[in-house]
């Protein structure tokens, strides 16, 4: 199980669901800075997709 999880970690897709899942969770607890916390979020998630192989 242990290799299982270390090998999703290496996948760039797991790291952008990881970000959006934050993203939202962050939005959801500040609503007042919500446009900037999704903003970032999405501003992650495409560095991810720009730098990351896979």
């Amino acid at each position: 199980m242990k290799q299982y999880i270390i090998d999703r970690l290496k996948e760039p897709s797991t790291w952008r669901g990881l970000v959006l899942i934050a993203t939202a969770l962050g939005a959801k607890i500040s609503p007042d800075q919500t446009e900037a916390i999704v903003l970032a979020g999405i501003g992650i998630v495409g560095l991810i997709g720009t730098f990351a192989k896979g």
